[in-house]
């Protein structure tokens, strides 16, 4: 049997872990939507560019009469939806990013992909445990967890010295 120290280091662990990652939502206020003017063809590639995406962070869809797909690097390029990963329409879709380096995601409509609906973000490694990784600000109403991942090793040295001073 495990001892409660080895029980409360285990949840204060997957705590901290879980408590890295931020939820993204695509497009921030405007949502996940076919530009409808040409200069709006890159708003997607210019809102990715101003974010640092981790894995364990997640993309949040939303949308109304569309879908997201998850696609590889040629069906974004060539808004080909005929081999996608992943189909979604139910509106508010929120995807995990699992993995670094590229994630391709467009518009299951291939004239909205052709205008500008396709986001490719670049994944990098796990949220560093201490927040000394800067961020850049989000538009996007993400939350930066450095705040709670602190107060969660707070947390774990409050117990450690209570445990320790019952020893």
């Amino acid at each position: 049997m495990a001892s409660p120290m080895v029980s409360c280091f285990s949840t204060l662990l997957l705590l901290i872990i879980s408590a890295a990652a931020d939820e993204f939502k695509v497009g921030g206020d405007e949502g996940w939507r076919e530009p409808t003017v040409a200069n709006e063809t890159g708003m997607y590639k210019k809102w990715a560019e101003t974010l640092r995406f981790h894995v364990q962070d997640s993309l949040r869809f939303v949308y109304k009469n569309d879908s997201v797909m998850v696609v590889e690097k040629s069906g974004y390029y060539h808004c080909n939806s005929s081999k996608p990963a992943s189909v979604f329409k139910d509106g508010n879709t929120v995807i995990g990013l699992e993995r670094t380096g590229p994630a391709y995601f467009a518009s299951g409509d291939p004239g909205h992909c052709k205008n500008g609906q396709r986001l490719l973000v670049e994944v990098v490694t796990l949220h560093p445990i201490s927040g000394s990784s800067p961020r850049a600000p989000s538009p996007s109403g993400a939350v930066g967890s450095t705040s709670v991942v602190a107060q969660l090793v707070l947390l774990y040295l409050l117990v450690v010295a209570a445990a320790s001073s019952h020893v």
